[in-house]
């Protein structure tokens, strides 16, 4: 009879429990204290020193939230934190090796960007909430600077190389665990279950290695991409880019929508 594999590839459960609680702490955070303090920074005549303050906070929250990632990245880890069974159906769709794609935060500054002739054209907006807001948060995104457009182009070339060279990583890695397998398939026959576990364990092992490699470089990219931008944007700016980044995130995770969701899904043929 062929002998049956499954056993070979057999796991413990991966020990992501912490870093799922540590997510569901920091998403709290996010929601319930740093959103409303910047909304409430830039609905306001604050001071400049105190949205530069609440800006700095929110950048370092996400920032931190990819270095905690990164810290989790391990062998036993990296299945679960690669798919993720704390993200949602709304979020899944937008995840590229287990988080946000970065194409996703170029794509936020553009739409910021598109606003500017959107209200040259529409001057009146329904959202009073946003009308009340202080001159300079209305103007920050009118009369964008050639320096900034470049630098937004500069970061969005840089993605365009990194992107496809970690999904090209990422093919290699798969073909050259299969390719390892494959050459060594005749071998396998001779072998115990005990010799071949070893043998299939240390090409897994090699594989993960590699995997976790090309998880925490594209965590780099993510948390490199954000804090670029923000650094090329003046605080009004950057703390809409951050706000909007922030209100993304939250929106993905509410309730009334993702029933909405779950009520009206299609099979996809």
């Amino acid at each position: 009879m062929p002998r049956s594999f499954a056993s070979l590839f057999s796991r413990k459960k991966s020990q992501t429990l912490a870093f799922k609680d540590y997510y569901t702490n920091w998403f709290n955070t996010l929601q319930k204290t740093l959103l409303p303090l910047i909304h409430k920074s830039l609905s306001s005549s604050s001071s400049q020193t105190l949205l530069y303050s609440h800006v700095d906070l929110l950048l370092h929250h996400f920032l931190s939230y990819y270095d905690a990632l990164d810290s989790a990245a391990t062998q036993g880890n990296l299945p679960e934190l690669l798919y993720p069974s704390w993200r949602n159906s709304l979020e899944v769709p937008f995840l590229f090796l287990g988080d946000l794609h970065p194409y996703l935060f170029t794509n936020l500054v553009r739409s910021f960007l598109g606003e500017e002739s959107e209200e040259e054209e529409e001057e009146e907006d329904d959202d009073d909430s946003l009308d009340n807001r202080p001159w300079q948060v209305l103007m920050a995104w009118r009369n964008v600077s050639k320096n900034l457009m470049s630098q937004i182009e500069q970061i969005e070339c840089g993605l365009r190389l990194m992107v496809p060279a970690l999904i090209g990583r990422i093919k290699k890695v798969q073909s050259g665990f299969v390719g390892r397998i494959a050459e060594d398939r005749v071998a396998f026959e001779r072998q115990s279950d005990e010799e071949l576990k070893g043998v299939i364990g240390e090409a897994m092992k090699e594989e993960m290695d590699d995997m976790v490699s090309v998880f925490v470089d594209a965590n780099r990219l993510r948390k490199s991409v954000i804090a670029e931008i923000v650094g090329a944007l003046s605080v009004y700016q950057a703390a809409l880019f951050l706000e909007g980044l922030a209100q993304f995130l939250v929106g993905l995770r509410d309730r009334e929508v993702l029933g909405e969701l779950n009520r009206s899904k299609i099979p996809i043929s």
